[in-house]
């Protein structure tokens, strides 16, 4: 059952699909913020996936990050999500991402519960 203080951690290799001129948000060959949040958003599905039924999947519909360090290409990240918040449909974590045991970035990310056939029905 999903609540509150649940907590999943994940690691990721910082490839060359990553970096910040690979992906347009930047000059230099570091970790880009959109794969950051890329990273973050994965953490928390992830998370909420163990906990929800085949039918059900999560969206990520807000984000609010602070990326403060550069990680290298090749560089391991860290990501530690923990859901700090259940409100019917809405779930709120708090994510942190670390690299060679400096926070590189934090902040929060929500995503609602969604019924996978009745999302993909109304898009269509």
């Amino acid at each position: 059952m999903l609540r509150k203080g649940l907590i999943h951690v994940e690691k990721f290799k910082v490839k060359e699909e990553h970096l910040a001129k690979h992906v347009g948000s930047g000059e230099l060959a570091v970790l880009s913020t959109p794969s950051l949040i890329a990273f973050m958003e994965k953490t928390c599905r992830t998370l909420a996936g163990k906990y929800l039924p085949e039918k059900q999947t999560t969206v990520g519909v807000h984000v609010d990050i602070k990326h403060f360090k550069p990680t290298p290409l090749g560089g391991e990240v860290e990501v530690k999500a923990e859901l700090i918040s259940v409100d019917g449909k809405r779930l709120t974590f708090w994510v942190e991402a670390w690299y060679n045991q400096a926070k590189i970035a934090h902040g929060i990310h929500e995503r609602h519960i969604i019924d996978k056939e009745k999302f993909v029905e109304k898009i269509q």
